[in-house]
């Protein structure tokens, strides 16, 4: 699963060939989550409120190109949150 960029220990990944909707994965810690690349709602898992709003915060900011991504299945990696 590419890693498409890694902030304050949260690593994002996507998976290419997934099941829909388009979603990013997050991994920080022990903990696990999907995000909606549309809605930027996290569909499976949990994460830390603070986490969770960093997670968000940069979606935002890259949601044309992530979803991008998953259309065309081409990976990019994108800046962290900084």
């Amino acid at each position: 699963m590419p890693e498409v960029t890694r902030f304050y220990g949260i690593i994002i990944k996507l998976f290419f060939g997934d099941h829909p909707p388009p979603h990013f994965h997050v991994v920080y810690g022990e903990y696990n989550a999907l995000f909606n690349i549309e809605t930027l709602e996290i569909i499976e898992g949990d994460l830390p409120n603070r986490a969770s709003k960093m997670v968000i915060e940069w979606a935002t900011r890259y949601q044309t190109e992530l979803l991008e991504m998953w259309q065309t299945q081409q990976f990019n990696k994108l800046p962290p949150l900084v």
